[in-house]
Order: C-alpha cells, then sequence, then structure tokens
C-alpha cells in the first residue's frame, strides 16, 4: 500500500529545562532545529506541524507520526540539543513510508528513539493480528 504523506507534529509546549537560558521552550528549539534541517537535507516527504499542547509534560519533548490508515507513534524525552534525535525523526519518517501498514518492529526503528516510543496506536481500519475484536458493538 502506498503511504500517503505522513505528518510529523511536534509539541511546541514542551519544557526541557533549560528555558531560562534563551526563553524559548524546549519544543519550539526541537521544531527548530527538525525545520532547519528538513530544509538542509534530502529528506522525506512528509508534513511538519506545530501543535501547542500535546498532554505528555511529564515525557518532554513529545512528536508523534501519523498518516491515514497507518500506526500512528508518539516518542517523548527527545532533546532539542541533540542532533541524533532529529536525524533519527527523519530516519523513522523514511522506514514508516515504507512500511506496509506503518507498523515498524523495536529493531526496525532508529536507535535513539527506541526508548522514548510512548505509544503505537493501530488506525481504525486496521487489518494487523496485533488489533482483535472485542466482540458485539455496543451503542
Amino acid at each position: 500500500m502506498a503511504c500517503a504523506q505522513p505528518t510529523l507534529s511536534i509539541c511546541l509546549s514542551c519544557r526541557d529545562g533549560r528555558e531560562a537560558d534563551d526563553g524559548t521552550r524546549g519544543g519550539t528549539r526541537l521544531a527548530d532545529r527538525v525545520v532547519q534541517a528538513f530544509s538542509a537535507r534530502d529528506r522525506p516527504q512528509m508534513v511538519l506541524r506545530g501543535v501547542r499542547c500535546m498532554s505528555q509534560c511529564k515525557r518532554p519533548c513529545v512528536v508523534s507520526l501519523s498518516a491515514p490508515e497507518r500506526f500512528t507513534y508518539l516518542f517523548g524525552d527527545l532533546s532539542p540539543a541533540d542532533q541524533t534525535h532529529v536525524t533519527a525523526l527523519f530516519d523513522l519518517v523514511q522506514s514508516f513510508s515504507a512500511s506496509e501498514d506503518g507498523f515498524l518492529e523495536r529493531k526496525e526503528r532508529p536507535l535513539p528513539l527506541r526508548a522514548s516510543i510512548l505509544g503505537r496506536l493501530p488506525p481504525l481500519e486496521s487489518r494487523s493480528t496485533l488489533v482483535s475484536d472485542l466482540g458485539p458493538q455496543r451503542v
């Protein structure tokens, strides 16, 4: 299945404890680094967007990767100062886009992101063996 252009969402409100250094939140600094790297390299096709809050304040900085009819991933504990995190996000998008339904086993995710995963959500219309029907629908 061809992948619709994936969307990488970055929480702009995340605090990383370094806000006093320049008055900018960690999430905004991470987004700035990703945007800068996005325009400076041969990059995968994707949409970049900022989100004011992704409600993961205990695990900043947070990003999600999603696309229609594909698994959605949520990652946290990313450092705006760590270039390997920025590079890993681009590598993640490439692997995600190349996969059949967006499902990536742990070993298929970039090493810097393996310990940072907060969640993997199946698409609503998933045929994955990870998803099973629990019975009649209740209204």
